[in-house]
């Protein structure tokens, strides 16, 4: 039997701890999307408590909290934080295969110096030893120590982005901290606060929103701003990649019925939305920017949680509707005049794999090794299985080799264990194929393949200077 998280875990052949131990282990960490809040970092935050670092904020905790029946109040409720810890420590124990047990064990372990396991008995001890290595610990102290050189946030259009500024001009901290463009919502013209969000629009880009042609206009005026900052990847959220091509007259007058304060259809809608992604994906290839896609999720299911405490409240779910086709429509709507940008493409439903899988090949060209991408295993697929299934598919049906690898996707400083996770997992799969015949035990050219997935794919791929 093997000992618990060991120097060897998910390791079980000796080829798999090679590629770990000596390529994968020493690479840096790039954090090409998360959630962070930049303005944390330039205060360099620092926390009172563990319970602080693992819950505030953290739905995946919340969602598994709540199925081990634990009251409200102990999850995002006034409950004291000490209570909030134990509860967490007990819902653990019961996480057996569960992604967040091998997460919290790794944080423990890495950045605690914790041996041991979490349960509701070590609970006490834990905690105490945690708040007392948190007294040295801080945002950027958490970042330095996890080896990461650069990390992009995810930032509104309308956002100043002035903490981002700070961080660039504090000579203290050697870790680039960049904006990446989230427009969702200049995008949603469904909800019901989206004229309200065009009038902030307005006023930050000092182009006033009358018409589409003139939010695209807006919007460009703001990429050029985030551009100025160091931007230069954007991400959409969507429901799924839709394509419903119109004429611009007729997109022109569903968006002057929703400046009147109608509503639109749900056909209107996804016309609108398509308009709309074809034109700034135009404009990420104009500016060499990276898209990226994430789709297939089905948001705040349960109302009640919803209105008590918003969205990314853990109440959200896979959804099993995600046209590949229309995927394809859309990529091809900007290949077909050469405007198609480096896009990742990512859906939370698993059986997605083989759709995008054969989806990208279509569209890839020399313009850029891996120009289209398959993104990471994401959310609810960032476990073991998912992560093996996402890469096996990947492999099966693309280049494995040209993957530009894991990001954290997450609000925690603690997160950086994500790629360890990855890195071990995605180790133990080459070297399975390797034990088994399946590739020479090539070991320049493998040694090539797991740092280029573990981070050098990514350097190149966006771009960035490091």
């Amino acid at each position: 039997m093997k000992a618990f998280m060991d120097k060897d875990f998910l390791l079980s052949t000796e080829t798999a701890k090679k590629l770990y131990h000596e390529y994968a282990a020493v690479m840096p960490v790039l954090d090409y999307h998360c959630h962070l809040n930049p303005q944390e970092i330039y205060e360099d935050r620092k926390f009172d408590n563990i319970t602080q670092v693992w819950l505030g904020g953290d739905h995946y905790k919340w969602r598994q909290m709540r199925s081990n029946g634990v009251e409200e109040k102990y999850i995002t409720g006034d409950a004291p934080d000490r209570e909030k810890f134990q509860k967490w420590a007990e819902t653990l124990e019961m996480a057996i295969g569960n992604p967040l047990y091998h997460w919290s064990h790794l944080e423990l372990k890495k950045y605690f110096g914790y041996e041991g396991y979490l349960c509701g008995d070590t609970a006490e001890e834990v905690w105490n030893l945690c708040n007392e290595k948190l007294k040295d610990l801080s945002a950027r102290k958490l970042i330095q120590m996890s080896n990461v050189t650069l990390v992009c946030t995810t930032d509104d259009p309308v956002d100043s982005l002035e903490w981002h500024k700070k961080i660039a001009e504090d000579e203290t901290f050697d870790v680039q901290v960049l904006p990446a463009w989230r427009p969702d919502k200049a995008m949603n013209l469904e909800k019901a606060d989206y004229l309200d969000y065009l009038a902030r629009l307005s006023e930050v880009s000092k182009v006033k929103v009358d018409s589409f042609a003139s939010l695209i206009a807006a919007l460009k005026n703001r990429m050029d701003f985030f551009a100025e900052r160091g931007c230069s990847i954007s991400d959409h959220g969507m429901e799924y990649v839709m394509y419903a091509p119109a004429s611009e007259e007729e997109i022109e007058a569903i968006f002057a019925k929703r400046l009147a304060g109608e509503k639109v259809s749900r056909e209107e809608e996804l016309k609108f939305k398509t308009a709309y992604m074809v034109a700034l994906g135009k404009e990420y290839h104009k500016k060499n920017w990276v898209m990226q896609l994430h789709y297939g999720v089905k948001r705040d299911n349960n109302s009640s949680i919803f209105n008590k405490l918003g969205p990314d409240a853990g109440i959200d779910s896979i959804s099993n509707y995600t046209p590949s086709a229309e995927l394809a429509d859309y990529l091809n709507a900007l290949a077909a005049t050469d405007e198609l940008p480096k896009t990742i493409i990512y859906s939370l439903n698993p059986i997605d794999n083989a759709a995008i899988g054969t989806t990208i090949g279509c569209f890839q060209s020399s313009e850029a090794v891996g120009k289209i991408q398959q993104g990471s295993a994401w959310w609810f697929n960032d476990h073991k299985t998912g992560m093996t299934e996402q890469m096996t598919s990947l492999a099966s049906l693309g280049l494995l080799g040209n993957f530009v690898g894991m990001l954290t996707d997450s609000r925690s400083f603690l997160s950086y264990t994500r790629h360890e996770y990855f890195r071990r997992i995605m180790c133990e799969l080459i070297g399975g194929w390797v034990e088994n015949g399946e590739y020479p035990a090539d070991y320049k050219t493998l040694e090539k393949i797991v740092k280029g997935i573990s981070y050098n794919n990514a350097v190149r791929y966006f771009g960035f200077d490091l």
